[in-house]
């Protein structure tokens, strides 16, 4: 282990992250009537020009009277580049004073983006005398900010996760592509030619180097890495895939722009019976191993050792949070 280490980010269930317009009233009560381990109330893309300052009129009244026990609630506010961005956090603040747990900032560029939304948000706490200190979740959807990830990870105590906003992203990249994640059909390698001649084409993942690059950000400062939104809500199958791509690359869960997406992340981000039953006994196997002195054994013929312990102890680790939920 390096002499470096990061502070742990809160360890926040974050299967599922469900986005839900701030300027409708009728989303906002279903949200925090639903199984979404996060929501975060939405005032940026969701949310029409004319529509914003009833928009954060009507997430001061959803934090103020719905119960939302059980779940995680963020903010999206808008951009830092409009004159939106400081009435966002000013007046919903300032309107339900400990009530938000985690604010997101939209299309992060540089670390001074995260430094003034901090800046904004301790002086609102410091004023309300709040005594809920907020988080902040960074939507890396830009060239830019994907190139400053790493400064922008580690840009305040504040941080607690990362996440891939694939469609503006595609679009700040000049991808050839207009879908909202998944997978393209021009993206892909052709064979050499079979013995008969036939060629077999295999499609790739186009997202793989921006997810991994932002788990590996993520994971070296302690936030939580997020996968983004899946814009077909009418291909369960599709997301499905996405989303496991997106667990085995280390992300914690994915965003849920449909509540029917919701039961499918938090399906996929919970371990199996069978990854618990597997990961208790390695811990198992291992406390016995040290007990004789030993720092590695095998395990149903797989070695297994001091790295072996710590993966298993993620997995029992989300297995007890899920349970405490």
């Amino acid at each position: 282990m390096s002499f470096t280490v990061f502070e742990q980010a809160p360890a926040r269930l974050n299967r599922s992250e469900l986005a839900v317009p701030g300027s409708s009233p009728r989303f906002l009560e279903k949200a925090a009537q639903g199984d979404a381990d996060v929501v975060f109330l939405d005032l940026e893309d969701a949310v029409a020009p004319d529509e914003k300052e009833k928009a954060r009129q009507n997430i001061i009244q959803a934090l103020n009277d719905l119960d939302w026990s059980g779940k995680t609630v963020s903010m999206r506010i808008n951009g830092l580049d409009t004159h939106y961005m400081y009435r966002d956090l000013v007046e919903v603040l300032e309107g339900a004073p400990d009530k938000l747990d985690l604010i997101m900032i939209p299309k992060v560029g540089t670390a001074a983006d995260v430094y003034t939304v901090d800046c904004i948000v301790s002086q609102i706490e410091t004023a309300t005398k709040a005594k809920k200190r907020i988080g902040l979740e960074m939507i890396i959807e830009t060239a830019l900010g994907m190139a400053n990830i790493h400064e922008i990870a580690a840009a305040s105590k504040r941080n607690e996760s990362l996440h891939f906003g694939v469609a503006d992203y595609a679009a700040s990249t000049k991808a050839a592509t207009v879908g909202i994640g998944g997978p393209n059909p021009n993206y892909g390698v052709l064979t050499d030619p079979a013995e008969d001649g036939s060629r077999d084409y295999h499609w790739g993942d186009m997202w793989h180097y921006a997810i991994a690059r932002m788990v590996v950000a993520a994971r070296a400062h302690g936030l939580r890495p997020l996968d983004g939104p899946f814009g077909n809500i009418k291909d369960p199958d599709g997301y499905t895939a996405q989303a496991r791509r997106a667990m085995v690359l280390g992300c914690e869960g994915k965003w849920a722009i449909h509540p029917s997406q919701v039961e499918l992340a938090n399906a996929i981000f919970t371990p199996t019976e069978k990854d618990i039953a597997q990961a208790r006994a390695i811990l198992d196997a291992m406390e016995q191993a040290n007990k004789e002195g030993r720092g590695a054994v095998t395990l149903d013929g797989k070695l297994i050792d001091i790295a072996s312990i710590k993966q298993a102890q993620v997995l029992v680790n989300k297995a007890e949070q899920i349970a405490g939920k």
